[in-house]
């Protein structure tokens, strides 16, 4: 193995997303042999990632770098990458919820914080939004509990219950919840809400675009004249936005809205952004909440002019997310429950940056 990179790795799920878990001080530092490091691993570049560990979807493409925390207030770093499936190529430009459900788990296991009686509250710094989360994990003793009755949908099976807590996360690449400072555009002949909160979107109604936003995943990214129409109309989105040149950028995400079927708030349909999530990211589905308190926006009459607090009640293709809006300190704050597990421990290979180059 001595012609390979051996670097300690945790694979986890965290809430429907999947991926390795790193310390920082296990990583390269220097960022291009960092994500170097992180292509090879995941085998991107590939649409199977056939030579990684990557799943061949977006959704099962992800990974997370832990360290102590960098700021006051927190009790470590989270930063988390995008790794491509069909290209090599590493972003670090959104957070992502799902995979935060499993980073407290995690940082107790790695001794970065102490595990505290029945549950232990883990302050999340996001690096690359520069926001703060907190993580209520169960525990007993010094263990985390993964077994336990909650369920969510999209993942079979229950697990013990990880309330996340958003704490304004307005803002969180522009600095501004509404970065067009309106609640509606017109782009492309399409009614949009940009929206920056947990993560910059642009929710546009599912009608408005020719489709129901009840359509299967799969459908919804096999049409193609959709994809390249919403693509226009994101990309024009992150110019007004003061985000510059998104073509290869995976924010902001393109969200389709309709009336809910099922007893909840709304219907969406989430994209990441050319490939329809098979449910929904849990920064999405505090975005999408938010802007269904926000007066003028897209959502806001769909969803019945609700105003905080309340409960909204997303429905998704795997099946429904619910998010408690609050207001503490006059911000909004959003918490929802997610789960994690721990699924394997090891090391994970990396090929030399060398022997990539000479490859490519």
């Amino acid at each position: 193995m001595n012609d390979l990179i051996k670097i300690p790795c945790v694979l986890m799920r965290g809430g429907t997303s999947r991926g390795p878990f790193f310390l920082a001080s296990d990583l390269p530092r220097e960022r291009a042999e960092r994500d170097a490091a992180l292509l090879s691993i995941m085998g991107s570049g590939h649409p199977l990632q056939i030579d990684g560990i990557g799943g061949g979807n977006p959704v099962t493409s992800k990974v997370a770098i832990i360290g102590p925390s960098s700021i006051k207030g927190a009790d470590i770093d989270y930063l988390f990458a995008q790794v491509r499936t069909d290209r090599q190529f590493v972003d670090y430009s959104p957070n992502c919820g799902n995979m935060l459900a499993a980073v407290g788990p995690f940082a107790i296991e790695a001794g970065l914080v102490e595990a505290q009686g029945n549950d232990t509250l883990v302050r999340i710094h996001n690096v690359n939004t520069g926001k703060l989360i907190e993580a209520k994990v169960p525990t007993r003793g010094r263990e985390v509990i993964y077994l336990g009755d909650a369920s969510i949908d999209g993942v079979p099976g229950l697990a013990a219950p990880i309330a996340l807590t958003f704490m304004d996360a307005a803002g969180a690449k522009t600095g501004k919840l509404l970065p067009t400072d309106k609640a509606v555009d017109m782009i492309d002949g399409i009614a949009v809400t940009a929206i920056d909160c947990a993560i910059p979107m642009v929710l546009m109604r599912a009608a408005d675009l020719g489709v129901t936003g009840y359509e299967e995943p799969q459908a919804l990214t096999a049409n193609r004249e959709l994809i390249e129409r919403m693509s226009r109309i994101r990309i024009e989105a992150g110019k007004l936005m003061g985000m510059g040149d998104v073509a290869d950028m995976v924010i902001p995400k393109p969200v389709l809205i309709a009336p809910a079927r099922k007893g909840g708030t709304l219907s969406v349909r989430y994209f990441m952004p050319n490939d329809c999530h098979p449910a929904l990211a849990t920064t999405g589905a505090v975005g999408i909440a938010t802007a269904a308190v926000t007066e003028g926006s897209v959502a806001y009459d769909l969803a019945g002019r609700l105003s905080v607090p309340t409960l909204v009640r997303i429905e998704h293709p795997a099946g429904r997310l619910d998010v408690q809006l609050e207001m503490r300190n006059g911000a909004i704050t959003a918490g929802l429950v997610r789960t994690a597990r721990r699924l394997f421990e090891g090391f994970a290979f990396a090929k030399p940056i060398a022997a990539i180059e000479a490859a490519a």
